[in-house]
């Protein structure tokens, strides 16, 4: 039995139905090793998909590596990284705020608020430049009364 002219065209449309998706992320390298860092990972399965699914995979190796939902969020939504003195980690990006840590890499719950004591210190912030994610880290202040060139 032949295939019908329409199952013949099949092969040569189903790219055209993947093209708009997105699976994609970038890193921010804790310790410059490789080994410890938070990824942003963002996926959309289908490309008339408003939104898309984000992703935090924290990972301290060998010891551990966990992949964890953030929401379904607009592409380009901003996601900011926060330390707490205590070494943890406050994700926040648009409406959702989470606390997670690269001991175990488990750790990661959704916070209603931001914590009495703050976020913490700013490390940077996953953003889209060229149609994928980027991590910029923050701007370091400058000590009062130091000069940037001297």
């Amino acid at each position: 039995m032949r295939p019908t002219s329409s199952f013949r065209l099949l092969p040569w449309l189903a790219p055209l139905l993947l093209a708009g998706c997105i699976n994609d992320g970038a890193t921010y390298q804790i310790d410059n090793t490789g080994q410890h860092n938070l990824s942003l990972v963002r996926e959309q399965t289908f490309f008339w998909d408003k939104k898309i699914n984000f992703y935090l995979v924290v990972a301290r190796m060998p010891a551990c590596m966990r992949r964890h939902a953030i929401g379904s969020l607009a592409p380009k939504t901003p996601v900011e990284v926060w330390q707490v003195p205590s070494g943890a980690y406050i994700i926040r990006a648009a409406r959702f705020m989470y606390a997670t840590e690269t001991q175990t890499c488990e750790g990661f719950a959704k916070m209603d608020a931001e914590p009495a004591e703050g976020l913490g210190e700013l490390v940077g912030t996953f953003v889209t430049k060229n149609g994928g994610p980027v991590f910029e880290p923050a701007k370091k202040a400058q000590p009062a009364g130091s000069t940037a060139a001297q």
